[in-house]
């Protein structure tokens, strides 16, 4: 079981670009008892790509929730409102 929410919808945007991108993550419990991490990127109002990752620790889907947050603040990408995955 998740002991708290984690989830988290960022945008980077750059109009002399023609850049509209968003990234969101979240951490979900599976059927089996582990712990997921949905990764979900895109141009902004397109469906964009998903990727899931699989842990057996809740800490181990944290640490990378965390260090990919990192990356994503590092080149630009600000918090918006929360949306749906």
């Amino acid at each position: 079981m998740i002991s708290q929410p984690y989830h988290l919808y960022v945008e980077r945007s750059d109009a002399s670009k023609n850049m509209a991108r968003y990234y969101a993550m979240s951490i979900e419990p599976n059927l089996f008892g582990d712990v997921s991490l949905l990764r979900k990127w895109g141009r902004i109002g397109t469906k964009g790509q998903m990727m899931v990752h699989h842990f057996g620790r809740e800490e181990e889907a944290v640490g990378l929730f965390l260090d990919l947050l990192r990356q994503k603040r590092k080149r630009g990408y600000s918090p918006r409102p929360s949306m749906s995955m």
